[in-house]
């Protein structure tokens, strides 16, 4: 059963996990859009309250096939965070979510679903009443599992020139627990 750890970005697992992300992103992205932008995310965006950061774990004999780690041992497999950016005009408290990956040979096992649901549960639990984010219409797997976990297109937001859509979901804010 994969879980969910917070963690720093500049973690040794979040690291990793983000590095081998904007690799991808940079091999697959459009060449017709120019080039992918690299974002350098940073520990203070993406820790409470102004968001955090989550690697999705599992042990290696869940891990996947084809994995070479000793059977027991922790394996990073997906990584996300939400941080909170500047309200709507209606006063509606927003986080963003943002670098939402899962490694290769752990994609197709559902955790897109479970990494976006966790992370809508930390944004409620931080105070958001509102869940956004953005993509790039390229993206074709990650479009589909925004909109099946009850995402909506909206208006842009931000001027992110990587992305050609925005998304958004209503959360219930709820009182941190602890």
């Amino acid at each position: 059963m994969p879980r969910f750890r917070a963690v720093p970005v500049s973690s040794p697992a979040a690291a990793d996990l983000l590095e081998a992300y904007f690799a991808e992103r940079r091999e697959t992205f459009p060449s017709g859009k120019g080039s992918y932008r690299t974002p350098s995310p940073s520990d203070a965006t993406f820790t409470p309250p102004a968001g955090s950061f989550l690697v999705v774990e599992d042990e290696a004999e869940d891990a996947g096939a084809g994995s070479a780690a000793e059977p027991g041992t922790v394996h990073a497999l997906a990584c996300g965070g939400v941080r909170r950016i500047d309200p709507t005009e209606e006063g509606l408290v927003r986080y963003e979510v943002k670098h939402v990956y899962v490694r290769p040979e752990a994609r197709g096992r559902g955790l897109g679903g479970l990494l976006m649901a966790e992370l809508e549960e930390v944004a409620a639990g931080l105070g958001a009443d509102l869940v956004v984010l953005d993509t790039n219409e390229s993206l074709l797997a990650a479009g589909a599992l925004y909109r099946a976990t009850g995402y909506r297109e909206v208006e842009p937001y931000n001027d992110n020139p990587n992305a050609t859509t925005w998304f958004a979901k209503p959360v219930v804010p709820r009182e941190p627990v602890g």
